[in-house]
């Protein structure tokens, strides 16, 4: 058995302004950061929209950590979308961003992906505003990119396998550098150049390049920005 050790802080911590409302509150500022989470032990299919193209089913699936299994159709482009009602996320120069999914897809050649924050849309496989993740049909590569009206910057991030779970994330400095990591390895940086100044909704879709069918499982999605003081 490994020995934990813990620090006690019984007077708790905080993040919180000084003056403020919360500065003797014994824990953090929830809303220092505006954040979504999901671990996928339940999904709610009100919370989302999405259009698809042929039949799709989305549901829990059994496995350690919760996942969530989107299975589409088996004609080609057949597509499976799921997005957050709102654009409740922007980006803010001088605020901190992160974002971090873990996901498998059934067939990493076959299909096409995005997964990250992007605008409002019913056609999430065309970006015009994002902060995100993508792979394309006939490819294995897996690639983050921001985009802004349209114009996008991208970096390759790895090579994805057949069922084999990757754990992609990005974090925003909120000054001059998009940091990208996969499987908690650092493996490169993206210009803020194309930083989209849009708000942004979660999505997660998958699509068919053949007439095959694919399933993405979504282990657990996160995203996080730190308000501006303003907001606090």
């Amino acid at each position: 058995m490994t020995n934990i050790s813990t620090t006690n802080e019984p007077a708790g911590i905080t993040n919180a302004a000084i003056p403020g409302a919360l500065q003797a509150y014994g824990d953090n500022d929830p809303y220092v950061f505006h954040t979504y989470q999901n671990d996928f032990d339940v999904f709610t299919a009100g919370d989302w929209s999405g259009t698809p193209t042929g039949s799709v089913t989305n549901a829990i699936i059994a496995g350690n950590g919760g996942i969530l299994s989107m299975i589409n159709s088996a004609s080609s482009a057949d597509l499976n979308p799921l997005q957050l009602k709102v654009a409740t996320f922007a980006l803010v120069a001088g605020s901190q961003a992160w974002m971090k999914f873990r996901f498998s897809l059934s067939n990493a050649t076959n299909a096409n992906l995005i997964i990250g924050l992007i605008q409002t849309t019913a056609t999430p496989l065309t970006v015009t505003d994002g902060f995100y993740f993508s792979k394309v049909a006939a490819s294995t590569t897996l690639t983050a990119k921001v985009a802004k009206s349209s114009t996008i910057s991208t970096v390759n991030v790895g090579t994805m396998a057949n069922a084999t779970y990757v754990s992609a994330g990005m974090h925003y400095d909120g000054n001059a550098t998009i940091t990208v990591w996969l499987n908690n390895v650092k493996v490169g940086s993206l210009p803020i150049t194309n930083l989209p100044t849009a708000n942004l909704n979660l999505t997660m879709a998958a699509s068919n390049g053949t007439a095959a069918a694919i399933t993405l499982n979504v282990d657990y999605a996160f995203a996080s920005v730190e308000r501006p003081s303003t907001l606090i």
